[in-house]
């Protein structure tokens, strides 16, 4: 179970309130006391997806298909410093996932560290440029 504050939340509403999508995943999360999977399966429900897996095993798998948006430089220094609007309209932009469910992807990535989350990303990137 991957489990985020309020404190993380505000920092995400702060940021996000010109996101619709953004703030009724927020409302979710907070629903579902900061249980970032469970909240990701039932934004997952409402925007006609069916999860057939166990709920942290979905999100880590929604979240993997989104990685190499997500860990693309410009968008990885912009999570580094806290600054999550670029990443979140990218990432609805390109339709990888629901915009419903970006927001609860990208808290994601940050609880697993977000290094440790492009890592393989980066190694493939170092194997290509030998």
């Amino acid at each position: 179970m991957t489990q985020v504050t309020q404190e993380d939340i505000a920092r995400f509403q702060e940021q996000l309130g010109d996101y619709p999508d953004a703030i009724a995943a927020l409302r979710e999360i907070e629903d579902c006391e900061g249980n970032l999977e469970d909240a990701a399966v039932v934004l997952a429900i409402r925007v006609g997806q069916q999860p057939d897996i166990a709920n942290a095993e979905w999100l880590d798998s929604l979240a993997k298909k989104c990685r190499a948006a997500i860990c693309a430089e410009e968008f990885r220094s912009s999570l580094f410093a806290n600054n999550f609007a670029p990443v979140v309209g990218h990432l609805a932009a390109t339709k990888l996932c629901p915009a419903l469910l970006v927001t609860p992807v990208l808290m994601y990535v940050i609880q697993q560290g977000i290094d440790s989350f492009c890592e393989p990303l980066d190694t493939v990137s170092e194997h290509l440029s030998l």
